[in-house]
């Protein structure tokens, strides 16, 4: 029986189910990719794969409304939240195209001797795509967009409750005029994805997801000699010493906690305040997080759909029981009604506690009191984690000292939710190692040449 399926978590109904590939089937696919490299991939120029590019961007934008329908059915995220993916996806895609020239160009070396010495980029060849559920679009733009651009080819496996979107996104490659083998959708059972993996014509896999697959993956890759790169989990800190507008600082927290219905590797997890603005910053953040509404993801005042999955909401509040059961403060939430649940609040989390280091993936905030700066930074390193922060501070030269001490590998000051194609996105730690998106993205997966004349 395959683990591909459609199962809407807001009702529990299975809607489809899909089939696993056939060993002969990953076998064509990784074929038609090779050759796809081989020829369009070494072949094409820049120019060609931007413009096939823009037209992958377009056909997002196009099936917009179709494209949105479909994530909310398989993973509930609510209908705004999803038509804003879509539109993501196809800025970050667009991205690449536009700057495919800065991707593809010659780096001059300065030398010592005479002659000239340049850095050539050039593709790899054929990459596997592990991807998530909670950004099904989003996360496979990132990956296969600067990719594409370089001439890499692209077999993409998707979470196994992501079959239609993963679907649909092959299908507009397709459609762009992408050639067969380019980019393809591969239901793989994980001893698949492992023999792919270690397929002499593959070169490289990129995985976004739990920490232990993560580590399975990248274990398999070590094994072939296969670069891989990495985009885990995260426990990301949210610094507030001080502030202008504690309301604003409030909603900030409440959107970086949120967004996603709390499912997002980068959500703000660890709110650690200052404890003049404590007391005060407590009562707001949860007012505001007991007042998000939970319910139909097709609703237009639905802030928290369903988790993804009732596996995954029975998960959270497992974490929150325990946590509760060692000594931490339930202040609200923390009720699950099948697959979903509310806004919650936990604080009392010390370093004894499981829920310490910890991810919870879902709408619940842990509160910390600290007493300055130093102890901020402590407790915002205290996770196995390293993936983003932020902090929010009135003092410059105080949110330079904490950018720099902070262990990860994003900071935003005084802003949630300002991801945007040109910056990259990574962490260091257990969060993973490489970075995607941006034009370091483009970095990951190319033969750097060295390419020197007399």
């Amino acid at each position: 029986m395959s683990d591909y399926a459609v199962v809407n978590p807001a009702t529990g109904e299975t809607l489809a189910t899909y089939p696993t590939a056939t060993d002969a089937e990953v076998d064509a696919a990784i074929a038609a990719a090779d050759a796809a490299y081989r020829s369009w991939g070494r072949t094409s120029s820049p120019a060609e794969r931007a413009e096939l590019l823009r037209t992958v961007a377009r056909l997002h934008r196009e099936r917009r409304d179709e494209l949105a329908a479909i994530i909310v059915r398989e993973m509930g995220k609510p209908l705004a939240a999803a038509e804003g993916e879509v539109d993501f996806a196809a800025d970050i895609t667009e991205y690449y195209a536009d700057h495919i020239d800065k991707i593809t160009a010659d780096v001059p070396l300065d030398i010592d001797g005479d002659g000239t010495a340049v850095i050539r980029k050039a593709p790899l060849g054929v990459l596997l795509g592990i991807m998530p559920w909670n950004f099904p679009y989003y996360q496979v733009a990132r990956f296969a967009a600067p990719n594409l651009a370089l001439g890499n080819t692209i077999l993409l496996k998707h979470a196994p409750q992501c079959p239609e979107s993963a679907a649909a996104i092959a299908q507009m490659y397709a459609d762009a005029g992408f050639p067969e083998g380019a980019y393809a959708d591969v239901r793989l059972t994980n001893d698949q994805a492992a023999a792919v993996i270690a397929d002499r014509r593959v070169q490289g896999v990129s995985v976004t997801g739990s920490e232990r697959a993560g580590a399975a993956v990248a274990e398999i890759a070590g094994r072939h000699l296969k670069k891989v790169a990495l985009e885990l989990g995260g426990s990301d800190p949210f610094i507030l010493l001080s502030t202008d507008d504690l309301d604003a600082a409030v909603q900030a927290a409440v959107d970086a906690r949120l967004d996603n219905t709390g499912q997002s590797c980068n959500a703000a997890k660890r709110f650690i305040v200052g404890d003049d603005l404590y007391d005060a910053f407590l009562e707001k953040f949860t007012a505001a997080m007991a007042a998000a509404s939970v319910g139909d993801p097709f609703a237009e005042d639905t802030v928290l759909g369903p988790l993804s999955s009732l596996a995954a909401a029975e998960r959270l509040a497992a974490q929150v029981d325990a946590a509760v059961a060692a000594g931490a403060t339930l202040v609200t939430g923390g009720t699950r009604d099948g697959a979903f649940y509310p806004g919650t609040v936990l604080t009392g989390v010390t370093p004894e506690m499981d829920a310490y280091r910890e991810e919870f993936f879902g709408p619940v905030g842990v509160v910390y009191r600290v007493s300055g700066e130093e102890e901020a930074i402590e407790v915002a390193n205290a996770t196995p984690f390293g993936l983003g922060s932020y902090v929010f501070t009135t003092d410059a030269e105080q949110a330079e000292r904490i950018a720099d001490k902070i262990e990860a590998g994003m900071v935003y000051v005084n802003v949630v939710l300002a991801d945007e194609p040109a910056l990259p996105f990574g962490g260091v730690k257990r969060s993973g190692t490489g970075r995607e998106m941006g034009l370091l993205a483009a970095d990951e997966f190319v033969n750097k040449k060295l390419i020197r004349v007399a």
